[in-house]
């Protein structure tokens, strides 16, 4: 299936020209466009979008703030005139950093990294068995040149730096070149919970919690701004948790 892309910029140009790039490249379609991000916040609830082309600086809600409201977003493409949301864009895991004017090489070159992402180098899968057999099911996890068999009972948590993660077991630490999001997909949701853009824990491993953080062993996971509320919910506490 074709990339479902939307793009969101409140310059009827920039949108021309992320259009006629993305009708050059075949696995690609144009899902939707809009000029600003309360309208994309509502035509992403409506639509299934795999990669948004944001613009930043935009009437009302910023791109920015878009991104942090969204609980699960898209692959996100920053399209802008300002070099000065780098750090911050990157800070949310997007994929790339494009400036305007965008010439079709430089697209080309970001539309690459999100298909890197999207199949990683580093393969994993999931060896359940069958919905029934997730009790003892595996990642298969290409790190270290070898495929490591790692039972998920084992996994403690799994933390994320930029195109790697770090799966971390009681005994070792596994690295591997993939996003944090392609290997929440193969984790049970009742057993696994994200806490932070850059971090999952096992439920099961919680040790103690406050609404800020969460106690694994020695170690001190920080919950994100964007995740308290799920997480609080997911582990039925009390809102006015400490």
């Amino acid at each position: 299936m074709n990339t479902r892309c939307m793009i969101v910029d409140d310059e009827p140009l920039a949108i021309e020209v992320i259009a006629a790039h993305i009708a050059r490249i075949e696995t690609l379609d144009l899902t939707a466009s809009c000029g600003d991000a309360d309208s994309a916040f509502t035509l992403l609830q409506k639509h299934e979008i795999d990669l948004l082309f944001l613009d930043i600086e935009m009437p009302g809600l910023t791109g920015i703030g878009l991104l942090r409201a969204l609980r699960h977003p898209p692959a996100v493409i920053i399209t802008t005139a300002h070099r000065n949301y780098a750090v911050e864009g990157f800070d949310l895991d997007v994929i790339d950093y494009l400036l305007k004017p965008v010439s079709y090489e430089r697209f080309l070159q970001a539309v690459q990294k999100y298909h890197a992402r999207r199949v990683p180098s580093s393969r994993v899968v999931a060896d359940t068995g069958g919905q029934q057999d997730r009790e003892s099911g595996h990642l298969l996890l290409r790190a270290d040149r070898k495929v490591q068999k790692i039972p998920l009972a084992d996994i403690l948590f799994i933390e994320s730096d930029r195109d790697y993660v770090k799966v971390h077991t009681p005994e070792q630490k596994f690295t591997a070149r993939m996003t944090l999001g392609a290997i929440e997909e193969l984790l049970p949701a009742d057993r696994f919970l994200r806490i932070h853009r850059s971090l999952i824990v096992a439920v099961d491993k919680i040790d103690a919690f406050t609404s800020h953080s969460i106690e694994i062993g020695k170690h001190e996971l920080t919950i994100g701004r964007n995740y308290r509320d799920a997480v609080l919910q997911a582990l039925h506490a009390d809102p006015h948790t400490p």
